[in-house]
């Protein structure tokens, strides 16, 4: 099995600069995503360095200790970052790697990756904010204006005062697989429909460039990042 991938991001219409932060590379694999939370230079820096210190770390054999200890890692530079006066200093951080023994995926904040299997695209990460909390409980209508409030409350960040752990997945790949992983400006802005319509019928290159155009017509009222990675024969 190998690997095909792209990836893309657009600056939408709402900000003047890009807060989000992408790598790629397929041999070996890793994704790695990144949104900055608000449009501060604490923003712009917290999401290169959280994904150039994840880019660095996760070399070699990656293990759940080793993601750990490398998001802890990128914990410790964003809090530094955010002691000087640079505004907010936080981000998303959204991976996803390959091992010996299958795909790891890593996820702190509200960034996602979706897997097509078939004709089923699934969720596999959780948004780690009010807004999710919310929706599975039924404090609020998914669409209601407490709930879009609650979209913007992350309970885990890289750079929260608590430094708190990722979520670790272990996903085995199967040919035919098909994986995105994206900010919240293609999320919400995407519809499920017309996601998987995308990711069903093209190749990862277009795939991204038909899913960064859809969040741009939908409004592109965020930054948007794709990163489609695509399970191939070899």
């Amino acid at each position: 099995m190998r690997f095909e991938a792209a990836a893309g991001s657009e600056v939408g219409h709402r900000y003047t600069a890009n807060f989000d932060v992408l790598h790629l590379t397929t041999e070996p694999l890793l994704a790695v995503v990144a949104d900055g939370m608000g449009d501060s230079e604490g923003s712009a820096l917290a999401g290169r360095a959280t994904v150039d210190t994840v880019v660095a770390g996760l070399a070699g054999d990656v293990t759940p200790d080793l993601i750990r200890t490398v998001v802890a890692r990128a914990q410790e530079t964003v809090t530094e970052i955010g002691r000087q006066d640079v505004g907010l200093a936080g981000c998303t951080l959204t991976a996803l790697t390959g091992a010996a023994d299958g795909l790891w995926i890593v996820q702190l904040g509200d960034s996602r990756v979706y897997r097509l299997r078939g004709t089923l695209l699934e969720l596999l990460t959780v948004d780690h904010t009010m807004a999710w909390l919310g929706a599975v409980h039924g404090w609020y209508p998914f669409d209601s204006p407490q709930a879009n409030a609650a979209r913007y409350h992350l309970t885990r960040y890289v750079g929260h005062p608590e430094q708190p752990a990722p979520d670790i997945l272990n996903v085995v790949p199967r040919l035919g697989d098909v994986f995105l992983l994206c900010t919240d400006g293609l999320a919400e802005q995407v519809e499920y429909a017309r996601m998987a319509e995308i990711l069903a019928t093209r190749a990862p290159e277009r795939a991204v460039r038909e899913l960064l155009d859809a969040a741009d017509a939908a409004g592109g009222q965020d930054n948007a990042t794709a990163v489609v990675v695509s399970a191939e024969r070899v």
